[in-house]
């Protein structure tokens, strides 16, 4: 027993950068009067997306045993404030995603998410760029990110629109570079699958590139909008930088009609899959109609510590990975 490593994984400079950063962080939105706000980690309610695994647990609530889950973001409950008139809000929290563990994942990580009212995705943007100048100085002298949509990224690298392709188009292209996986007639899979190889480990080396409109089945809970090509896509970006995905933005989807009807999509996907399907959180439904139009963004802190510090692992960031923990 005595045996057992009981130390991080992680140095001294990684904690006290992680501690300079949360307090930049805080000094960012105090000074443009975001509200800092905290949700419940546990919810009744669990996140739909087929991609994402949500860790459940059972608690006793009024003296009756329920099953929770702990949150995969705090999107869901931060809608609610916005709904119920708190204005542009932002949180730094733990979040859970089941069984993601490697060189960039952790099933525990802490996230930074924050809502814009009456923001554009351009605005956000903007904003997102001017706390990188911020958070990250001791790396970059000067960050001037650049936008490319992700049909572009696609076009430069595999000379194919993923908007348009088919299935069969897909497929060949795979097999043309040497991804064999065989995923039947899923065609978001193929594009999933051609994108994590072949594009993402591309993006973000000679300056910070913002991804944006995906194809619309990628919309999750975003808006879809018509672009320059005449073409449905998701109103939604990423940030990269060294290609390490390290945040996730959307034109925030306010209509509960078509949301409700995502959630079921999502559960009937669930269900050919084999997975379980998720309770669909009845409140964000209900808050939806009185929620202001906004830009809303999802930034993983632990990611963002890696690029500060130059680290190739999350673990190099992280006090006690979940294998250790």
């Amino acid at each position: 027993m005595h045996d057992l490593n009981y130390q991080p994984t992680c140095d001294l400079d990684a904690i006290k950068a992680r501690a300079v950063l949360y307090q930049q962080i805080r000094g960012f939105f105090a000074e443009r009067e975001v509200l800092e706000v905290e949700t419940p980690i546990l919810s009744a309610a669990g996140v739909t997306d087929v991609h994402l695994a949500s860790v459940a647990t059972a608690r006793h609530v009024q003296g009756k045993v329920q099953q929770h889950y702990l949150q995969t973001s705090p999107e869901f409950a931060m809608k609610r404030l916005l709904a119920s008139g708190s204005g542009p809000i932002y949180q730094i929290c733990k979040v859970f995603r089941d069984d993601e563990h490697g060189r960039k994942h952790n099933s525990e990580f802490t996230m930074l998410e924050w809502y814009r009212p009456n923001f554009s995705l351009r605005q956000l943007m903007h904003e997102t760029t001017e706390l990188l100048q911020q958070c990250c100085a001791t790396r970059f002298a000067d960050i001037r990110p650049m936008v490319l949509s992700y049909k572009h990224a696609f076009f430069d690298r595999l000379d194919i629109n993923p908007i348009t392709a088919t299935l069969v188009q897909l497929k060949n292209t795979a097999q043309r570079v040497g991804l064999t996986l065989d995923l039947g007639d899923d065609r978001l899979g193929y594009i999933d699958l051609l994108f994590s190889h072949m594009v993402e480990p591309s993006l973000g080396f000679d300056t910070p590139v913002f991804l944006t409109d995906f194809p619309p089945e990628m919309a999750s809970l975003a808006k879809t909008r018509i672009d320059d090509d005449g073409q449905e896509v998701a109103a939604r970006f990423e940030l990269y930088i060294d290609g390490l995905e390290l945040a996730n933005a959307y034109d925030e989807l306010i209509d509960a009609n078509v949301l409700r009807m995502r959630f079921n999509a999502d559960n009937q996907a669930r269900e050919q899959l084999g997975l379980k399907a998720m309770p669909i959180d009845e409140h964000l439904l209900a808050a939806l109609p009185q929620m202001p139009a906004c830009a809303g963004i999802a930034l993983g802190v632990d990611r963002l510590l890696m690029v500060i510090q130059r680290r190739m692992r999350l673990e190099q960031v992280i006090t006690f990975p979940a294998h250790l923990a």
